[in-house]
């Protein structure tokens, strides 16, 4: 290499280092001007897999006046999807599920024919398998305490008819997610939740995630309030909108946990090299972004954003894998908001800061 060339190798390098830098100084900054009153949560901010940056705001106990610290457990609504995705393609790298085959293969007895003999686990996992999402069925009119077991979900949908064919097209389905659940458990011997805690918090270490009955008492947890989506001032406990996990959503986690997740998911803890990349690949597009199996590509920036979401009554989630640049974000709040403020303006910043938005 020439002198030329080596001198241009040494400036792109400090350049990157100096764009970095200033990043990072306009992450500080937005989080120092961030206030209680603008966001109830926890947020985590990490660079090439070391994390920069952890802050917590607002009350996990409005009623006690507790405040959120950076260790505070919050309920992650759908982000729980993505513990049954790396689950069942854990299950399909050691030959025991196929995703190409009818479910009937591994529940033969499922009491809806036409499920059972037409839909696949790749339709599950890309949301195309036209089963319906329970949770905004009548799942709120009915006893949450009842949940115990993930066979408890499956009257609350295996007599509904498909929304379409399966395979046609993209319906969000917490229902799909609940049947992979009922996979994992006949294939693998073991409860979902168990195997949850066996091959994906355990070997990486996620010491504080979990599963919760919604009246346990546990400490360092977030209650969660809801404004209705920004349509009422005063916000209400969400315990009437909550259950105990399903392979669906409601797990709960730290900021931390997540960021260990993200690491173990990217860096071949859980999944070989192989597995993850089908798992990251675009299959089918949904609302917004392009699917993988359990897991959002979103191509709408100057880099992709890979991840998932969590909002519901009382939660509004994001972890944020910058695939350029290196950022993870994880971004836990337990208050909805209207979609422009709350936890809405804090993950829109970081898209915009890091990702850069398209040309129109």
């Amino acid at each position: 290499m020439n002198r030329k060339g080596y001198f241009t190798i040494i400036l792109l390098f400090i350049c990157t280092a100096c764009f970095s830098q200033d990043k990072t100084n306009q992450i500080d900054e937005f989080l120092d001007g961030l206030v209680s009153s603008d966001f109830s949560g926890a947020i985590l901010v990490a660079h090439n897999d070391s994390i920069i940056e952890k802050r917590a705001y607002g009350l996990a106990s409005i009623e006690y006046n507790i405040k959120n610290k950076v260790y505070t457990k919050f309920n992650l609504a759908s982000i729980t999807k993505m513990f049954t995705a790396v689950s069942t393609l854990q299950l399909y790298e050691k030959g025991l599920v196929e995703l190409d085959v009818s479910i009937g293969k591994y529940l033969p007895d499922y009491p809806n024919e036409l499920v059972r003999d037409s839909v696949t686990i790749h339709q599950l996992l890309t949301h195309t398998s036209g089963n319906n999402n329970f949770y905004v069925g009548g799942f709120l009119d009915t006893n949450k305490l009842q949940y115990k077991n993930i066979s408890d979900f499956v009257p609350l949908f295996v007599k509904d008819t498909l929304l379409s064919s399966p395979g046609a097209t993209y319906n969000y389905s917490a229902s799909g997610f609940v049947i992979l659940g009922l996979i994992i458990e006949k294939v693998s011997g073991e409860s979902y939740y168990d195997y949850v805690k066996d091959n994906i918090f355990t070997p990486a270490d996620m010491t504080n995630s979990t599963e919760l009955e919604i009246d346990s008492v546990v400490s360092n947890r977030a209650s969660g309030y809801t404004t209705f989506f920004g349509d009422s001032k005063i916000p209400k406990r969400n315990d009437y909108y909550l259950s105990k996990a399903s392979p669906g959503g409601f797990h709960y986690a730290t900021v931390e946990d997540l960021f260990k997740f993200s690491y173990a998911l990217r860096n071949g803890v859980l999944l070989k090299k192989s597995t993850s990349e089908l798992m990251f690949e675009p299959k089918v597009k949904g609302y917004n972004t392009s699917l993988g199996y359990g897991i959002d590509i979103d191509q709408r920036y100057n880099q992709i954003i890979q991840g998932h979401s969590g909002g519901w009554y009382g939660i509004h989630n994001e972890l944020m894998d910058f695939m350029k640049e290196k950022y993870t974000i994880v971004v836990l709040s337990n208050m909805d908001d209207n979609g422009k403020t709350g936890a809405s303006r804090v993950i829109d910043f970081f898209k915009v800061l890091i990702a850069d938005k398209k040309e129109d």
